[in-house]
């Protein structure tokens, strides 16, 4: 059955448009690439630079418990593909991405740099997060120092300025560490590899190919109007907050640019039934009949990101939990919601044990008014899946959680 196409018109507020709850989610789930069933065929190379231009940006986060974050979006829509691919996309001779803050810290196409020049000169008037901000301020010659031996001596990680013995910690940085990341914000270096999870450091004209390096700078309205473009065409349907979370943009500008977009006749003022604030939707975004995609959802999903809208279409309340005390939390340590067609009908704490070749389940909990003998099978499905494509020979699912003797049962049978 063919989907329906929406019709790009320019919005009269008279007559706007409504949508009700389930068009929003199947348009929301038809824009990130997830109302349909993955491909059995290997996906590609092709398939995958399709998806990231797609998504315009894909989150990366340290937490290596099953996988990390910035591989699962493209095996929840495309399948088994290759990882190898996206490293080299990302981190090889001839990157397709780079690393910047975009939504947090994130992969997105090298085409893309331009527009976020204008946050690379905020950062360099020492517009960043409060400690990096006043560390550029007192410490500029030191930072100066820095760029000059990357200039002259090449590459360099934050293990190369290590200055004492140090705790470990995420933010216990070095003063070295601290210069190297002043300096990635304000785009004078980007990461040109990666050793292990370290970010290895270069000049930005270095390692971005000539013709985007030389690529003229837009207007900072212009960059932020493209950028929520990009965002429109991921998101589908989207209120202003929703718009601005996908590349966190400032609250000071960006009702002006959805103005002009509106006006332009590039996004279209709708109502959906159930949100209290009006959406803008994506004149050329696809509402199918139905969705009857099948998949696990990184917690860092673009699609979950911003968690109120994902309670705005799924009914359901996701909560990143790793940073929650072990005897406080309700569904676990590393948790995947399951998407089942067009809702959230389940959540998995998994781990992969490497060594014993092993997908732990550490918990299986199904959401209310889900049916476990209609959704262990499917999950059961994805999980068996997500195993192979790990590498992983066996699935171990432990007895917590509601929905953990049906999917045993599913997955043993």
């Amino acid at each position: 059955m063919s989907p329906i196409l929406i019709r790009r018109r320019r919005p009269r507020l008279s007559s706007q448009r409504s949508l009700t709850a389930s068009q929003a989610r199947r348009v929301a789930l038809a824009a990130q690439g997830l109302a349909d069933p993955s491909s059995t065929a290997a996906p590609g190379l092709r398939h995958l630079r399709g998806l990231v231009d797609r998504l315009g940006v894909v989150q990366i986060d340290s937490v290596n418990v099953l996988v990390r974050t910035h591989y699962l979006p493209a095996f929840s829509r495309l399948g088994a593909y290759d990882r190898q691919h996206l490293e080299a996309e990302a981190w090889g001779k001839r990157p397709k991405l780079f690393e910047y803050w975009g939504h947090e810290a994130s992969l997105l196409p090298v085409t893309s740099q331009p527009l976020f020049r204008w946050r690379m000169d905020r950062a360099r008037a020492g517009e960043t997060w409060s400690g990096l901000a006043r560390f550029g301020r007192e410490h500029r010659d030191y930072i100066d120092a820095v760029l000059t031996r990357i200039e002259r001596e090449g590459p360099v990680t934050g293990g190369d300025f290590a200055e004492e013995k140090r705790e470990a910690g995420w933010w216990n940085w070095s003063n070295g560490k601290r210069a190297l990341e002043w300096l990635f914000w304000a785009g004078f270096i980007t990461t040109k590899t990666r050793r292990g999870f370290e970010r290895v450091y270069d000049l930005t004209e270095r390692v971005l190919p000539r013709e985007i390096a030389s690529a003229p700078t837009p207007t900072e309205s212009d960059a932020r109007r493209e950028l929520l473009r990009i965002s429109a065409r991921a998101l589908g349907v989207a209120t202003e907050g929703d718009l601005r979370d996908y590349f966190r943009m400032p609250v000071a500008g960006t009702r002006e640019r959805l103005a002009e977009l509106v006006e332009a006749g590039e996004l279209e003022i709708v109502s959906v039934q159930g949100w209290d604030k009006p959406a803008y939707l994506w004149p050329r975004a696809r509402l199918p009949r139905r969705a009857s995609g099948c998949a696990l959802l990184s917690p860092f999903d673009n699609l979950i990101w911003r968690r109120e809208r994902a309670e705005r279409l799924f009914g359901c309340r996701i909560r990143l939990e790793i940073y929650t005390p072990a005897e406080k939390r309700e569904h676990g340590y590393y948790v995947l919601p399951f998407l089942q067609g067009e809702a959230i009908t389940a959540r998995v704490d998994l781990k992969a044990d490497r060594q014993a070749g092993v997908l732990l389940v550490q918990a299986a909990h199904l959401e209310p008014d889900a049916n476990a003998g209609v959704v262990a099978p499917a999950l059961g499905a994805e999980l068996e899946s997500m195993a192979a494509w790990l590498g992983l020979e066996r699935i171990v699912v432990v007895r917590k959680g509601g929905l953990a003797p049906a999917l045993t049962s599913a997955i043993s049978s």
